[in-house]
């Protein structure tokens, strides 16, 4: 009786290990379909946001091209007069807001600095960067006056006043043209869209025929980069 009463036990104990073995491999099977399930969403999202990329990077190309084709002459142009500003000993100077004041610190400093060689400075100024002169003139004259004001103090005659603009419409902007234009500075609009009313106001306008502000920023650095590019090269010639 003992003996089967352990046999009993021992079967009851076996029973007991084979239904926590049984448990543990459902288990496993659901965390394998789960993790299957959720590897399945993850992958579906990253094609989703492929093609969401894939679309905008082609919308790029697509602006560029049109870019080439329509605004090349006017890009040659503006680097010639970037280049004849730096070789007569005079600046460029620099403006925008927001991404195009980046754009313009961006430029203003691989002017300065370098592009892609080794040479000696380049003069150039973004109108953007000193918090100190932004913010007194904001405050004490208003904000329209933040650009005019420095071109009226840095700029002299025979510089070159480069207005970075997705709208083109900009007061400060605007009025910055205005007055390169009473001191005898010459003036590029980088604009975008249908040009605002820089268009009219600048000795040389560059349009990214767009809408869409960041496309035409990017193309806008892009288009700064030919142009520092060039001015590095006479510059070293």
């Amino acid at each position: 009786m003992r003996a089967i009463a352990a046999g009993q036990a021992g079967s009851r104990g076996g029973d007991g290990a084979g239904a926590a073995e049984d448990a543990a491999a459902a288990g496993g099977a659901g965390t394998a379909g789960l993790a299957t399930a959720t590897g399945g969403a993850e992958t579906t999202r990253l094609a989703a946001t492929a093609g969401v990329a894939a679309e905008q990077l082609a919308h790029l190309a697509r602006v560029a091209q049109a870019v080439a084709d329509t605004q090349a002459r006017a890009v040659a142009e503006y680097a010639e007069r970037a280049a004849a500003t730096v070789a007569a000993g005079r600046k460029l100077l620099f403006c925008g807001n927001g991404g195009s004041a980046a754009d313009a610190q961006h430029l203003a400093a691989e002017c300065v600095v370098r592009l892609s060689r080794t040479r000696g400075a380049l003069p150039a100024l973004a109108l953007t960067t000193d918090t100190s002169i932004l913010t007194a003139c904001a405050n004490d004259l208003g904000y329209d006056e933040v650009f005019a004001r420095q071109v009226d103090a840095l700029g002299r005659p025979g510089d070159l006043l480069v207005l970075h603009s997705t709208s083109g419409n900009s007061p400060n902007l605007l009025r910055a043209a205005e007055t390169a234009r009473a001191r005898e500075i010459a003036t590029v609009g980088v604009l975008a869209g249908d040009g605002g009313r820089l268009r009219s106001m600048v000795d040389l306008a560059i349009v990214v025929g767009t809408a869409d502000g960041a496309r035409a920023q990017e193309l806008h650095l892009a288009i700064g980069h030919v142009v520092c590019g060039h001015v590095e090269r006479t510059a070293a010639a």
